[in-house]
């Protein structure tokens, strides 16, 4: 949604609307979310009497068949022993079946969690590849360690599986329901101490992984209690610590105690009739004590439900006048802060809309401003949005300052230029005067081939000169009235290059360029000819050639440099193009600068583009208004330093030593 350009009023609104809206939001929001949470509460209940306890179910009689396949493994000529293991197979597998589809019920889908559900399918494609094992056992091909463990992967991602099933907002009920998990485990451990027990009994041999497996199953059930217990309300933990500390376990805690003192051997000292009975009655007492707790926490969490139901109401209650206070609010505090921004904007509104532009306008000519008079001070509340008049007040004085002292400065810096650069003229003028007549003296072919250099040193010193006239803003001094042909313009300008050897001037047409443009032209040529020498290796040719088009004539400048990144091109193509103003802080750019302010004079174009040489090309576009008939030359030079309107065109060299500056 765009404002821009709407009412005070508008956006005031629209200001308080957004708040008042997200309020809105959030206060439906947190109403949903804690029934939710309510709702879930109660859910729970159903999702546990679906998937819960199935999966301990599951787990119990797993734990059935892991206990008689190490029977099995231990002795594999008892056959009462396979055939008892047969039918806790097939319990196993009925009770597999009933909790799959139990999985595939929709509510319990909806109500179990993304990792949640992902762990189910996980534990249910366990339990349906159990059958390897099963194959493993029959064939004897496991030992009883070996199929412990096996076994027991099956088993641990279930109470994984139950530790997570439901995470409950309540810290208190979630950790209550984490312990009696825990609780859970340190019946399977008594488990797997069972197994491994019966095992060791079927075989008549205890070996000294058994002992240790059953004093370590041992101490981690202690462990497992000890922690757990502590977390669950004092019913539940007295009735557990009572159980354990009682006559009903006293016989499997004797038994325990004389398997681990009699450590390995082919005599135990416990016989299987006697473990078999201590260790089951346990084993079902402790999972008929596991279901009643679970059952009542059940009974637990329903009222924790109620009461974030009753919160819920209360809290969308007390969120609601709190939102209707908040509209009523600010309805009026807007209303008063419309005035008030009202009238700060009429009032400041010839300031920042007519006065200041119009302050950048005058600076931006030339002109002088008095800043008292163009800022004056104007006055407002003290109140805060008289403060932010204040403030606007005060940035428009400091902005009106800021202008005049920065147009001062560009002003100051532009005379001084001028004034340095046409006293540079002048004095390379001179120096070019005499080294001609110098040139023409003499007769030592070394010393005159040291007069053209220098002669070509002060050419290019004299161009300089002039880029520091154009950057002001000035016009420059060399001035031309006749037409010169093109060709001879183009070779004025590789004399003013510092390695003219290197340039390539093919055979141009014959044309003019009008005497006003000529200077500039030149000066325009040679800065892109400089560059290119520049930007390329130096045992490479810069290549010059054009032709007519349809508007004008174009002359192309290759050279074989690395060229130049899509970015940079673009960079320097907006330069040359857009003429911005100079900046005293870019002075890696002067030369674009000078081809820039040169081309807008005199609307000629100016692009940069990949050269086919593997360099860059600049493309120089001449309109038709600039060319005219060629003029003769008769073979005499063109000069191009005194300023004035006579000369001759062409460009030659003296006794083959390289380029001489244009001659008169």
């Amino acid at each position: 949604m765009r404002f821009r350009g709407k009412s005070i009023r508008r956006k005031i609104v629209a200001l308080l609307l957004v708040p008042l809206v997200s309020l809105t939001a959030l206060w439906g929001f947190a109403t949903v979310l804690t029934g939710r949470q309510a709702v879930e509460l109660l859910d729970v209940a159903y999702v546990i009497d679906k998937v819960g306890y199935p999966v301990e179910d599951v787990v119990r009689v797993i734990q059935k068949e892991r206990r008689q396949s190490l029977v099995v493994l231990g002795d594999p000529r008892a056959s009462t022993a396979t055939a008892e293991l047969a039918k806790r197979r097939a319990a196993t597998d009925e009770l597999v079946d009933r909790i799959s589809k139990n999985a595939k019920d929709p509510e319990v889908s909806d109500e179990l969690a993304p990792e949640a559900a992902e762990r189910l399918d996980s534990i249910l494609d366990a339990f349906h590849g159990i059958g390897a094992l099963r194959r493993s056992v029959d064939q004897n091909t496991l030992d009883p360690s070996q199929a412990l463990e096996l076994y027991s992967r099956l088993v641990d991602p279930c109470y994984d599986f139950l530790l997570n099933l439901h995470a409950l907002e309540n810290v208190e009920m979630d950790k209550q329901g984490r312990a009696l998990v825990g609780v859970t485990r340190a019946r399977e451990t008594l488990s797997r101490e069972d197994a491994v027990v019966g095992a060791a009994l079927a075989a008549r041999n205890v070996t000294p992984a058994d002992v240790r497996h059953v004093s370590d199953f041992a101490a981690n059930r202690a462990l497992l209690y000890e922690f757990n217990l502590a977390i669950l309300p004092s019913d539940d933990r007295e009735q557990f610590e009572q159980y354990w500390g009682g006559p009903d376990t006293k016989p499997l805690r004797d038994l325990e105690e004389r398997f681990v003192a009699a450590g390995p051997g082919k005599n135990p000292r416990i016989t299987a009739a006697q473990w078999d009975e201590a260790a089951g009655k346990v084993l079902d007492d402790l999972a008929t004590m596991g279901t009643a707790a679970g059952d009542r926490y059940q009974k637990r969490v329903e009222p924790v439900a109620m009461d974030v139901l009753v919160q819920a109401a209360i809290a969308g209650v007390l969120g609601f006048i709190a939102l209707v206070f908040s509209v009523v609010l600010s309805v009026r505090i807007g209303r008063d802060l419309v005035r008030d921004l009202s009238r700060l904007r009429k009032e400041a509104h010839e300031v920042s809309g007519v006065r200041l532009p119009a302050v950048m306008r005058r600076l931006a000519a030339g002109e002088h401003v008095d800043v008292e008079t163009e800022a004056p001070r104007l006055e407002y509340e003290k109140d805060e949005v008289g403060q932010v008049g204040q403030a606007l007040n005060t940035l428009q004085r400091a902005a009106v300052e800021a202008a005049v002292k920065q147009a001062e400065l560009r002003r100051g810096v532009s005379e001084v230029f001028v004034n340095l650069a046409r006293r540079n003229q002048v004095l390379l003028h001179r120096q070019l005067t005499l080294l001609d007549t110098m040139e023409r003296r003499t007769e030592d072919a070394e010393e005159l081939a040291d007069l053209f250099r220098l002669d070509h040193m002060t050419t290019r010193m004299r161009r300089h000169a002039e880029g520091l006239v154009i950057l002001s803003g000035a016009a420059p001094s060399r001035q031309w009235r006749k037409p010169v042909q093109l060709m001879d313009v183009v070779r004025a300008a590789v004399a003013e290059v510092e390695d003219y050897e290197r340039i390539e001037v093919r055979r141009l047409p014959r044309l003019g360029i009008a005497g006003p443009a000529v200077a500039d032209v030149t000066h325009l040529v040679a800065e892109l000819l400089e560059n290119a020498t520049v930007f390329s290796p130096p045992h490479t040719a810069v290549q010059v050639h054009g032709e007519r088009v349809a508007n004008g004539f174009t002359l192309e400048i290759h050279d074989r440099g690395l060229g130049m990144n899509p970015e940079a091109l673009l960079d320097a193509n907006l330069r040359l193009a857009e003429t911005p103003e100079f900046e005293l802080s870019d002075t890696d750019r002067l030369g674009l600068f000078v081809v820039s302010r040169l081309a807008r004079r005199h609307a000629v174009k100016v692009v940069l583009q990949p050269s086919p040489y593997g360099g860059t090309t600049a493309v120089v576009f001449l309109p038709a208004a600039l060319l005219t008939e060629a003029p003769e030359t008769n073979g005499t030079g063109l000069r191009l330093g005194d300023g004035k309107g006579g000369g001759r065109a062409g460009l030659g060299t003296k006794n083959g030593r390289g380029p001489a500056r244009p001659a008169p």
